[in-house]
């Protein structure tokens, strides 16, 4: 059984500020990657349990570089640094994708560090003319290979939104409540690995009940957001508008920008 994790940092046990998340020669950046550590620990051990025989970590928050090697443990392998898309190991031969240490879509009011993409442009996304975040993006990217989605890990918000798309079926693990943008309610380690690891062998148990997210082809993509020209004052809202015909290279939905094109 193959099981593929795709990590980002915001949604980790104890992290609520971007401070924690953006520069990654920081101290704070350095101490909440070893918190993600922790947490991909416990979801492999659960796997592992549940007779996981193959588990890929991806390292998805901003271009890799977050994992620490001496945390890595035994029973998974870690994809990190500039891996090109086709080989990150997410295929038809996986049996379910987790979602470890997501973050609610841009403008959920109680979820904290909420973006979708980018949190500096205030990117927002459409497919098919309903708002998506992080969480549907890799849904679908997934569900291109015929892979369901049986886990996702995040504050509160972050589940609540993880089931509206994916539906009951698929696990969530909450780590913490968001009060603010960067403020939240933190759980101790101690119980948010614990959740972390029951959940992941109730995802094993999962798969046979969940169903891979895909949308009618080809998607109506739609992003807004801001762009910086010369000076704070020339800043512009713009949005942009396409149609997405492949969703097998996960270039579509990490782009910075979608280019305007002719809807037709």
């Amino acid at each position: 059984m193959k099981i593929f994790i795709i990590t980002d940092l915001e949604g980790a046990s104890g992290v609520y500020q971007f401070d924690q998340t953006r520069d990654k020669q920081s101290p704070l950046f350095r101490e909440a990657a070893g918190y993600l550590m922790d947490d991909i620990a416990a979801v492999v051990r659960g796997l592992r349990e549940s007779g996981a025989n193959e588990i890929i970590v991806l390292d998805g928050h901003g271009g890799g570089r977050t994992f620490i090697p001496h945390l890595m443990v035994v029973g998974a392998k870690y994809l990190t640094g500039s891996v090109p898309h086709q080989k990150w190991g997410l295929d038809k031969k996986c049996a379910g994708l987790i979602m470890l240490g997501y973050h609610a879509m841009c403008g959920t009011k109680d979820g904290v560090l909420n973006h979708t993409q980018s949190s500096r442009l205030e990117a927002r996304y459409w497919y098919n003319g309903v708002e998506s975040g992080e969480i549907a993006q890799g849904a679908i990217y997934a569900g291109h290979f015929n892979v369901p989605a049986i886990m996702v890990s995040g504050d509160e918000a972050t589940c609540r939104e993880a089931r509206s798309f994916l539906g009951k079926h698929c696990v969530t693990v909450a780590v913490k409540k968001g009060i603010t943008r960067e403020g939240a309610l933190l759980y101790p380690f101690e119980e948010t690995r614990k959740a972390l690891y029951e959940g992941a062998k109730r995802a094993v148990a999962a798969i046979p009940f969940c169903k891979p997210y895909k949308l009618r082809m080809p998607i109506r993509a739609k992003r807004e957001g801001f762009v910086f020209d010369q000076c704070p004052s020339q800043t512009r809202l713009v949005t942009s508008e396409c149609k997405i015909t492949d969703t097998s290279n996960y270039a579509w939905q990490s782009t910075p920008t979608i280019e305007p094109k002719t809807l037709r």
